[in-house]
């Protein structure tokens, strides 16, 4: 094996003098060395030809496996040799159990190889599958990702952009002459069609410096979970960060920055925004964090936010990763647009996920948690760790006004307009005593504890650290 600890003092190896454009910054062996820690890169494969170098190395001090495509041997195509080398990290990652990271830049599979080129672009699919649930997955897209190598990154559990990568099945001038849409490498698969529309791509950068910290601080977030210890949360009273009024829309993420030891990194920021899905680390451990964003639809789940959530449950749940759930949602969001969208089938799958979830969840209900979207929130109908509330939450088939407005629409239609507002108060008040609320809940045992904002931490720490330590048994397949 090749040990590397100075990428930028290598001599090019043999064959470099017949590709074109061989700058630093598209070498693999640079691009790898800057992955991992100083000094750590350890080839594990070395072919000039394949278009793919392997290694292993440290990430933060845990060792990691990767790979990265050759642009500079045929644009990264994958070819029988490459898609073997790929094969073999996988299988090494798998063997000593570390997280696989992949950096592609690679317009898929090898014309001149042919079907062979398929069969061994296949082989790589086969091990990635092999992989899930196992070891974590990491793409990192520097360049174009075309054909076979944009299934790849598809294929994985978190996927990384930089601001010179794309990502499509077929290119412009495919589509150009197919379908005679005149379109770009950028709008057709560049950060902004992927980060808001697709949702395959995690996290977006401007740079591929940015992107290799990020694939570092998730392999780290993933694989070097920590101890939660809950003296060390603090009594942060978090019920400042919400208005005063229940009324007024506010951006969760002041909420999500509050809970974590620090701020965590945001996965699909610009996706399904009304869902906010947060990896960081709260008393010392890894959480992930799943929050309702009222600043977004009001924070209502809506077929797209439901699938994004269900993705994340269950990346968590295949690493071990617990669960923090932070609920102020409405509902679900009506409309024909939605069920034409398969709100009911995509739901389903955010109730499936937190369901079948053996990692330690807690649940947070800030201000209301209405309808179906309280149950799909992480209830504990579907076997919560824990559920806490803030002492005013609200927990209901819907709102009290909102309810008597259908209970009770022809008596409120015979009173004036100047007294309507009373009587759907004065209403609204005898059917939050019949209906139950708060109270209610905590009487059936719903909700386990009612706590102050400033217990928030500590109890959510602890009821993590009480739990037992699982870890889900399924693999992480794509949503």
């Amino acid at each position: 094996m090749t040990v590397l600890s100075n990428p930028a003092a290598v001599a090019a190896p043999p064959g470099e003098q017949r590709r074109s454009e061989p700058r630093a910054d598209r070498n693999p062996r640079v691009r790898l060395a800057a992955l991992f820690d100083d000094g750590t890169l350890e080839e594990i494969t070395a072919s000039d030809d394949s278009g793919v170098l392997a290694g292993t190395g440290l990430i933060d001090g845990a060792r990691a496996v990767a790979f990265a495509s050759d642009p500079r041997v045929q644009g990264g195509a994958m070819g029988a040799a490459g898609c073997a080398a790929i094969v073999r990290a996988y299988d090494t990652a798998i063997a000593i159990g570390a997280p696989v990271i992949g950096l592609w830049h690679s317009g898929g599979a090898r014309l001149a190889e042919g079907v062979e080129s398929l069969h061994a672009v296949g082989t790589v699919f086969a091990a990635m599958t092999r992989a899930s649930g196992i070891v974590p997955q990491i793409s990192v897209v520097l360049g174009a990702a075309a054909g076979g190598a944009a299934y790849g990154p598809a294929l994985t559990d978190l996927v990384i952009l930089s601001g010179q990568g794309r990502i499509f099945v077929t290119g412009p001038d495919v589509v150009r002459s197919v379908t005679g849409e005149d379109v770009d490498m950028a709008r057709l698969g560049g950060p902004e069609p992927h980060s808001r529309r697709s949702g395959v791509v995690h996290v977006v950068t401007a740079t591929d410096a940015e992107a290799l910290a990020q694939a570092r601080q998730l392999a780290v977030l993933l694989t070097t979970q920590g101890t939660v210890i809950p003296d060390h949360a603090d009594a942060r009273d978090l019920g400042r960060l919400l208005p005063d009024s229940a009324r007024r829309a506010y951006d969760v993420h002041l909420l999500v920055d509050g809970l974590l030891d620090e701020p965590g990194l945001e996965l699909h920021a610009k996706w399904a925004p009304n869902v906010v899905t947060t990896l960081g680390r709260l008393a010392g451990r890894t959480v992930g964090v799943i929050a309702n964003n009222p600043m977004r639809l009001g924070g209502c789940l809506d077929a797209t936010s439901a699938e994004k959530a269900a993705r994340f449950v269950r990346m968590c749940d295949s690493f071990g990763v617990p669960l923090v759930v932070l609920v102020d949602v409405p509902g679900y969001l009506p409309g024909v647009g939605q069920e034409w969208d398969g709100v009911v089938r995509r739901g389903a799958k955010l109730l499936h996920a937190f369901a079948e979830a053996a990692v330690p969840r807690v649940t947070l209900i800030t201000r209301k948690a209405y309808g179906g979207a309280y149950i799909a929130m992480n209830s504990r109908a579907l076997g919560a760790t824990r559920v806490f509330a803030w002492p005013n939450a609200e927990i209901a088939v819907m709102g009290a006004v909102a309810a008597v407005r259908i209970l009770h629409r022809r008596r409120l239609a015979e009173v004036p307009d100047e007294h309507r507002h009373e009587v759907e108060a004065e209403l609204a008040a005898q059917h939050e005593k019949v209906a139950g609320g708060l109270q209610r809940a905590r009487d059936v045992g719903v909700v386990d504890e009612v706590i102050e904002p400033n217990q928030t931490k500590r109890a959510i720490a602890r009821a993590i650290a009480d739990a037992l330590p699982t870890r889900g048994a399924h693999g992480n397949i794509p949503l």
